[in-house]
């Protein structure tokens, strides 16, 4: 293959990395406490003492886009949104301790608080929160501490991760530590629970689409240029046939 075949290579599988990235995105604008993704492409200079050099481009890896996504009022008790850095944690119905801003919350059969994708919010210490049935007056502070008329029912737990970069992403926004690595989540600072309120998406879906939209355009390109050169290395081979 020539080197402008591998060249257009590169930028093909950058561009549908990128397209693969951002539909999800797309995919989530309505999933509350969702954080966008972002993907981070580099140039790799090769060079050549007898020639000119090339340069490729190379994926570098995705990160989270952690901005705060806007508070919509629900009026429900039960949701919550976090006004900071830190995060809710979960345990999914597969087991895995997840981390996410999803806050909003129902309860199980059982009186468990949950995602509406069925996975315990946790409190400080790691444990799941049962609530009685019937509660009444239900308020939630700041802190996080559930109480009512019967007095503390339990804490929502709240956590500052460093290395949120570096997590896994599953379903429903959340994210769990790769295999292998620590958990390094630890209590909150300066995060704040609002109650009767979920934190929105961060990603926004216009400027989404058109992003696709562009990323689409690049992709055509640089495949068009791969068939372009296939087409000529065939045609010069169908000639020097010819010739022989």
């Amino acid at each position: 293959m020539e080197t402008n075949s591998y060249i257009s290579l590169s930028l093909a599988a950058a561009a549908r990395r990128d397209l693969e990235v951002t539909a999800n995105n797309i995919a989530n604008a309505n999933t509350a406490g969702f954080k966008g993704e972002r993907v981070a492409f580099e140039a790799y200079l090769l060079t050549d003492p007898g020639g000119e050099d090339t340069e490729f481009v190379i994926d570098a890896g995705s990160y989270v886009d952690t901005r705060q996504g806007a508070f919509v009022q629900t009026g429900n008790p039960l949701d919550i949104a976090l006004n900071g850095d830190g995060w809710l944690s979960y345990r999914t119905p597969e087991g895995q301790i997840a981390y996410g801003r999803d806050g909003q919350l129902s309860l199980s059969p059982d009186g468990v608080l949950q995602t509406q994708s069925g996975a315990e919010v946790l409190d400080s210490g790691g444990g799941t929160i049962t609530l009685p049935p019937g509660i009444a007056d239900l308020q939630i502070s700041p802190e996080g501490t559930i109480s009512s008329e019967e007095g503390e029912l339990g804490q929502i737990g709240m956590f500052d991760v460093p290395s949120i970069q570096s997590y896994e992403r599953l379903g429903a926004g959340m994210f769990t530590p790769p295999a292998g690595a620590a958990d390094d989540a630890q209590p909150a600072q300066s995060t704040e629970m609002v109650q009767g309120s979920i934190e929105s998406s961060n990603v926004h879906p216009v400027a989404e689409v058109t992003r696709l939209m562009e990323v689409q355009k690049s992709y055509e390109r640089a495949t068009k240029l791969i068939d372009n050169e296939d087409k000529l290395i065939r045609d010069a081979l169908r000639r020097i046939g010819r010739m022989g």
